[in-house]
């Protein structure tokens, strides 16, 4: 049986598999990829580069439907986020072909000692481990800015995505990219560790659980070359005394229920002020019982399938675990009773420091409410986590919302909406979370040679 492989989730039936690649197919990959960077890519100008890129997100754009169907069929989005997914993959791959050249024009040094320009210049193969959850926007995160930047991408992604894999490697290709700039890559965790190990490959980025992280950081720091990562997240979602929430509950059910709760910066924790809890419940409640489970293709469907029979065997088990050592499981929780890997986003309470769920990341559409008695108390449960990725804070008053964001542990805080994403807004954590940046300017900044070039007065 093949490890990448399409098992659709909205019927639990195998669609494709896809043959691993041989380590002779791997090293053979590698030397295409480096010997394009060492002697064609890196020397290509911005306005070349930007041809392939901007030319990438042009043909996504165009087959938007298309790739959106993968993102259905490979892990069971529905399609109207899978929609939404292309088209801001697109608009990252669009964001650097634009600002790359702006970004990594040569900086003039202010010194005494003569004259000091710091010029960016490509490393060379970056190589990216991916998941499953965003298969497309998680790839255009790595692939635009470091392809920008001059350096070729290696990716491994998710052995439950190949599709997804295929169709954006495919966008290259359309966009006529030498063989080499991008590459996907069907390889074992083994093959990983030895393709890191080589001498060829100049960073390593990661985005996923905490397991793989440190695995991925500890080779890299073997064989002494940087790397990223964006790990699992706990995000707070704080609800002040003085919140609205008519405008509150919306952004409850998207931030903590898109894309099934699997996602890294969902609201997983709800803090709200006891004044407001038993209503947030209450109406809470109301706004998941709304939902509407289906096939993801089916466009009035609000909520397809888990990605997996082993993440929604993983969700339900610790939300029963949960309950076992006293938390409430006010409504769903539970797995429905149809074809596929179907489960009902569920709202947890009275979830106890000893509790596994205090602590422990529930990647699946559960919501776990605390209840708190001050603004201070607050800020002292936001922070009580191994985790520091994202998070938003509640008020009618803005500026009270921004003091209590800069005391929140963690790298990103939105007031009065979800945890977002955009091309131009920086992406990472703190903590377990991971550490580095994606998106925005800093995103083109992890993998770069500054050299230093002096000159006498």
């Amino acid at each position: 049986m093949s490890q990448y492989r399409t098992v659709n989730p909205a019927t639990g039936e195998v669609e494709k598999e896809f043959d691993t690649h041989t380590d002779e197919q791997m090293f053979a990959k590698l030397d295409t990829a480096h010997a394009l960077w060492s002697n064609d890519w890196k020397f290509r100008s911005f306005e070349e580069r930007r041809k392939v890129v901007q030319g990438a997100a042009d043909v996504l754009r165009r087959d938007k439907e298309k790739h959106a169907r993968l993102i259905a069929t490979d892990m069971g989005k529905a399609y109207k986020e899978a929609l939404a997914e292309i088209e801001l993959s697109a608009d990252i791959l669009a964001y650097y072909a634009d600002i790359a050249e702006k970004t990594l024009a040569p900086k003039k040094i202010d010194t005494d000692t003569g004259n000091a320009t710091v010029i960016s210049q490509s490393l060379g193969v970056i190589y990216c481990v991916e998941p499953w959850n965003f298969p497309y926007y998680q790839l255009a995160r790595v692939a635009a800015p470091n392809l920008m930047a001059g350096n070729v991408v290696m990716v491994k992604h998710a052995p439950g995505v190949p599709q997804c894999a295929l169709g954006f490697e495919s966008l290259f290709k359309d966009a006529g990219a030498p063989e080499g700039a991008y590459t996907n890559l069907f390889i074992s965790n083994d093959q990983s560790e030895q393709l890191i190990s080589r001498f060829e490959v100049r960073g390593v980025a990661l985005t996923g659980s905490e397991r793989a992280g440190s695995a991925v950081a500890a080779q890299a720091g073997k064989a002494l070359k940087k790397s990223t990562l964006e790990l699992g997240g706990a995000d707070a979602f704080v609800v002040l005394d003085d919140a609205d929430l008519d405008q509150v509950i919306p952004c409850a059910a998207a931030g903590r229920m898109s894309n099934n709760g699997q996602v890294c910066t969902s609201a997983k924790r709800m803090i709200v002020h006891e004044s407001l809890v038993d209503e947030f419940t209450r109406r809470l409640t109301d706004a998941l019982k709304e939902f509407k489970y289906g096939d993801p293709l089916d466009e009035s469907t609000t909520h397809g399938p888990m990605s997996s029979e082993d993440a929604m065997k993983k969700a339900l088990d610790q939300v029963q675990k949960a309950v076992d050592h006293g938390a409430t499981l006010v409504t769903g929780g539970k797995r429905i009773d149809r074809k596929g890997f179907f489960m009902e986003a569920g709202i947890l309470t009275n979830v106890s420091k000893d509790n596994p769920a205090y602590y422990e990341e529930i990647f699946g559409p559960v919501a776990i409410i605390h209840s708190v008695s001050s603004e201070e108390e607050a800020i002292k449960l936001a922070n009580d986590s191994p985790y520091g990725l994202g998070g938003s804070v509640y008020t009618t008053n803005i500026e009270r919302g921004v003091k209590v964001a800069e005391l929140i542990e963690t790298g990103m805080v939105f007031i009065n909406k979800p945890t977002d994403t955009a091309p131009e807004l920086p992406f990472g954590g703190v903590g377990n979370s991971g550490y580095g940046r994606e998106l925005s300017e800093f995103g083109i900044e992890e993998f770069l040679n500054r050299k230093l070039i002096h000159t006498p007065s």
